[in-house]
């Protein structure tokens, strides 16, 4: 078996826990190169049924290929797409630098989603490589009654032995391709045949390696205009995948103070 191999039973395997273990269970699409992957693994974990709905919390300021992208697949892949609202801007904590506060609408949209529909899993495309936070993430992470992450309780995960009860009010966040890398993600996209959003391919010197709302999500510098060039820039790249993401760039404590109150 190679790595792929193995990384797509770890991640099948994940999935069929959760819908085993949990009552009220969702996928969330961000739209991007992770979640596409997810939906992927999920249907093959299901044998080419999604058994459970996929959510959007939508900000209403995602770049317009992202929407398009969303109406054809949810049609073609037979989603039962959820597409849920954030709140103003207004409504979130003004303590937030300027894009972390942008990016918290979606903390509270998903706690409006939660409170709506009463999930008691969800399951996020999250990976450890992504940013240092996320690098405390356990596979199955219970959060609090509002939602909330206690980065300094995250108790060890043994031989595949998860944690799904969360208590009432509760739920539980499910990360399947947790022990994934970026480059594993395009890797697999490659050879599975994935589609993708034309915004990961480079137009004029510079294209998105993490896609977010359009007003606080910039391209950086490369010239790889097809997932093999992807694969092979991420061979020798020292730009961090996130570097195109404004509220990565504020101060340092902004995206764990996002991840505690519920961020993803």
């Amino acid at each position: 078996m190679n790595r792929l191999d193995d990384l797509e039973s770890q991640s099948v395997f994940i999935f069929r826990e959760a819908y085993a273990r949990l009552k009220n269970i969702a996928l969330l699409w961000s739209l991007g190169k992770d979640s596409n992957v997810m939906i992927w693994l999920a249907r093959k974990a299901f044998f080419g049924r999604m058994p459970f709905p996929v959510m959007h919390v939508d900000t209403g300021k995602k770049f317009p290929e992202m929407y398009a992208f969303r109406e054809r697949y949810s049609r073609e892949w037979a989603l039962n797409l959820l597409v849920e609202q954030c709140p103003p801007l207004d409504a979130v904590d003004p303590t937030l630098p300027p894009a972390a506060r942008s990016a918290a609408r979606k903390t509270e949209g998903l706690k409006l989603a939660l409170a709506k529909h009463g999930f008691d899993g969800l399951i996020a495309g999250i990976r450890r490589d992504e940013e240092p936070t996320r690098a405390k993430e356990r596979v199955f992470s219970l959060r609090g009654t509002e939602g909330g992450w206690d980065v300094r309780d995250q108790p060890p995960e043994f031989w595949n032995h998860f944690n799904a009860s969360p208590p009432r009010g509760a739920h539980v966040r499910v990360h399947p391709i947790l022990h994934w890398t970026e480059a594993d993600i395009w890797s697999y996209t490659r050879r599975e045949g994935i589609p993708i959003i034309p915004l990961y391919l480079a137009q004029n010197g510079k294209r998105y390696r993490s896609l977010g709302d359009a007003d606080i999500t910039s391209p950086v510098a490369s010239n790889a205009t097809t997932i093999d060039q992807i694969v092979e820039e991420l061979d020798v790249t020292r730009v961090a995948e996130r570097s195109g993401r404004a509220m990565d760039h504020e101060s340092e404590d902004a995206f764990e103070r996002l991840r505690v109150s519920g961020y993803l």
